[in-house]
Order: C-alpha cells, then structure tokens, then sequence
C-alpha cells in the first residue's frame, strides 16, 4: 500500500485554557479528497492550518509528501522543514487575499519567482495554462477589483496551484461567496479532483460537493474526528446521532 500523503498524529492545538484539537490522527492517501464538515468552532479550520503551520500545534506530528514537522520550539532545522513542508500544500482561503496592485497573472506568478526563484518566462507558461484551466485566460492583464468573487477565488485557485504543490488545502473556499458564484467554484475544485487526482483536503458545508466529489468524510465534533466514511454511508446512514442530526440540519 502507498505511504499516505498526509500523516497526522496526537495532534493538539490549545489557545490559551481553551483546547480546539483535542488529539487528531488522520491518515490522507495520494490523490484522495477528504471533506471535513461540523459546526462552526469544531476544530475543522484550526487543524487544516495546523496541517502547513500557519497554527503552530501545541503537540503531535504532521508529515506531508515524507516531510514532518513536530511541535516544538523554533530551531533552525525546524523552520528549514516546516518551510520545505509549506511548498509541498497550496492553500485556497475564504477570503481571496489577491495582491490588489498586481494583475491576475502577476498574483499567479509572484509566489514561483520569489519562493523557488524560477525563471519568468517557465512561471509565466505555466500561468497562463493554470488560468486556462480555471476559466480565467482573457481576465490576465485585469486587477482583481475588476472580477467578480467567484473569479477572485478562482485565480486564488490557480495561484495556489502554480506553486506545483503536493497537496490542496481549502478552507470554506466558498463561504464568502453570494449563491449564484459558489458552483463555479466548486466546479473548477471538482475538475482538479478528477482529473489532475490532486490530494484535497476541503472544510466545507457544501454537502453536494462532498456527494459527488469526496472519497472521505471526516465529521469533526468538540475537537475530535467524531465519524468519518464514505459519502454513501455518511449520508446513507450515519452511524452516530450527532453526526446524523448535523446532516439532517444542512441537507
């Protein structure tokens, strides 16, 4: 069997006296696409950031495409690995966070040439091909302020993608979106599932997306992974009430 793509093990995260993660381990292979879903405060954002560091764990392990990283004080060879673990997961946000000075193909750009320090004119083909991909290619000259949300998230997409990265992690990518701009969206996220077998690790209340796309649920509850299976069976017949009534309420 191939060795998971993610690795998560006892992972903690407390602020303060309050304890959001209350001890995650959670395997995500090669090319699956995980949902988590819950209640807003369940620990489903806290551990996606805790996955690439933008949290700092309070202890456990997470390991991504062979890199781990451990809770612990920042050493040199820490930050050197959780440096190495980040550019291995792009991340989709619910807020945009485009570079309103830059045109869209410039905010695709700006990561390769500063991170990796690649060649304009290699970050550049591969810009132009990811805004094909997401819709986008007669938007790349245009500021995001011109675009709408659902083509702001897009580039987004597109911008997290261009760092070649291992992993895809979003976060409610849609929640800041008004109705009629959420399918476009999840459209492109479903394209990349199918057909670029991205590993994706979604937090989202869009029950349809995790249907039709997910191969894994996880159901977080009071900062634990309360259930976790197949869409067929979470929405078939959740085996816990919990899990059950927290459908029952969104579908």
């Amino acid at each position: 069997m191939t060795e998971p793509m993610i690795r998560v093990r006892g992972l903690h995260k407390s602020f303060g006296a309050l304890e959001v993660l209350k001890g995650i381990d959670i395997d995500i292979h090669p090319g699956e696409v995980v949902v988590l879903f819950g209640r807003s405060g369940s620990g489903k954002s806290t551990f996606l950031r805790c996955v690439n560091f933008l949290e700092e764990p309070t202890t456990g392990s997470v390991e991504v495409a062979g890199v781990e990283v451990s809770a612990g004080p920042p050493t040199r060879q820490r930050k050197s690995a959780i440096r190495d673990l980040r550019i291995r997961c792009g991340m989709v946000f619910q807020q945009f966070n485009l570079f309103p000075h830059m045109t869209v193909i410039e905010n695709v750009m700006e990561a390769p040439l500063r991170v990796k320090g690649e060649s304009t004119a290699d970050v550049r083909d591969r810009a132009l091909a990811l805004l094909v991909d997401v819709g986008l290619d007669d938007k790349a000259d245009e500021h995001p302020i011109r675009l709408s949300g659902g083509q702001q998230q897009r580039v987004a997409i597109a911008r997290a993608l261009a760092m070649q990265p291992q992993v895809m992690l979003f976060d409610e990518p849609t929640s800041a979106l008004d109705p009629e701009l959420i399918h476009e969206v999840l459209a492109v996220m479903k394209r990349l599932a199918e057909t670029h077998s991205t590993t994706m690790v979604v937090v989202t209340h869009e029950m349809g997306f995790a249907r039709e796309v997910a191969d894994r649920m996880c159901f977080f509850h009071e900062g634990i992974i309360f259930e976790q299976g197949t869409p067929a069976e979470m929405f078939a017949q959740a085996r816990e009430p919990e899990t059950q009534r927290f459908l029952d309420a969104v579908i």
